[in-house]
């Protein structure tokens, strides 16, 4: 919070929580204040179940106030936060127990990311309870708190004691509903999100909107981009400027790493036809693990489009990934080929030669 402040001085600005009074103009702290251009961008907050006792559990944001580390901990989601978050405390030796409400975490993500992460999960001993689904949270008298949960595919109540902490992980929401946007013409879907077309403008003349608070990509480095092409295109006369949300590439810091750009396999079948798509795999063990008792794998898949097998998708799981995403991501979005990689000299020993030697040709 005290950075925070400073760099709100720095930058001359106000604090406080703003409404709209009018079509651009809002009030903080009781002063009103009018701008020619307006930029909506107050981002999310965490989602919170509507479950008796949700008070005891809390969110990430509550996460980083923790002063003491917790014994045991409960952490509810299946998405990259609460992937990260359970891998941190796991990793902290504290007893972490994961509900995860389907069947698996990281659903968005290529199935064989999500698939190859949960195993190497298991073999680490995290706990994870899949199907299941917190039902009400009670704190008790030795002030440690207790979930029921609900599992879906047994249909059977489950309880869990004993924990110092709940940890909500579910996804987050638009910070929008006291923003007053009746005030104005912006309009919003059903979740409460922004609607933008794509040069960030929402419905309202000379008001725009970028970052979570539009509810696509949520993701920090997204809403920066958007933010400086909205900023080239208004005040440096860029007319076309915008952009561009395809293969945004985004890295989750699970344990071990997972780094992602471009397309699923899914996706890009559904989008191509399954026919017009062809996968490369590699599974092997980094060698930074040779002397280790316990060897995480790092599983790699890059998903191409035929003919010309551009690489549309490319995935990765294992020691570095976040590190060598950047890059790789570049050629994605610039639209490399897979003899484009195998025409690459491989630098070794790293685990990033793989994407550049993968099964020398040969499709799996």
């Amino acid at each position: 919070k005290q950075w925070y402040q400073r760099r709100v001085a720095i930058t001359a600005g106000i604090e406080g929580e703003a409404r709209f009074t009018g079509v651009r103009t809002v009030e903080v702290n009781g002063v009103e204040y009018e701008g020619e251009k307006v930029l909506i961008a107050v981002g999310g907050y965490p989602r919170v179940p509507n479950i008796p006792g949700a008070e005891l559990g809390g969110t990430s944001d509550d996460f980083f106030d923790w002063e003491v580390l917790p014994k045991k901990v409960l952490v509810v989601g299946s998405g990259y936060i609460a992937v990260e978050m359970a891998g941190i405390l796991h990793t902290l030796g504290v007893d972490t127990t994961h509900l995860v409400r389907r069947d698996a975490v990281l659903r968005s993500f290529d199935e064989d990311i999500s698939k190859n992460l949960m195993a190497e999960m298991e073999t680490a001993n995290h706990k994870i309870l899949y199907n299941t689904s917190p039902v009400s949270l009670e704190k008790d008298g030795d002030g440690t708190i207790t979930c029921v949960g609900q599992n879906t595919v047994r249909n059977e109540k489950v309880v869990l004691k004993g924990f110092d902490k709940v940890l909500f992980a579910i996804g987050r929401d638009p910070n929008t509903k006291n923003l007053n946007l009746d005030k104005t013409n912006v309009t919003t879907d059903q979740a409460g999100n922004i609607l933008v077309d794509e040069f960030q403008n929402t419905s309202q003349d000379n008001v725009y909107a970028v970052g979570d608070v539009c509810g696509k990509a949520l993701l920090t480095p997204v809403a920066i981009a958007a933010g400086r092409h909205l900023s080239h295109r208004l005040f440096n006369n860029e007319s076309s400027r915008k952009l561009n949300y395809e293969n945004i590439p985004t890295v989750v810091f699970s344990h071990p790493p997972i780094g992602t750009v471009g397309l699923t396999q899914k996706e890009a079948e559904a989008k191509y036809g399954k026919d017009n798509i062809k996968l490369y795999q590699s599974k092997f063990t980094n060698m930074y693990y040779a002397m280790t008792e316990r060897k995480p794998k790092t599983y790699m898949k890059l998903v191409c489009k035929l003919p010309e097998e551009t690489i549309v998708g490319l995935h990765v799981m294992g020691l570095g990934a976040d590190e060598m995403l950047q890059g790789f991501a570049i050629a994605v979005v610039s639209g490399a080929t897979k003899k484009q990689f195998d025409q690459t000299v491989a630098i070794h020993p790293t685990s990033a030669e793989e994407f550049v030697t993968m099964n020398w040709g040969l499709s799996q």
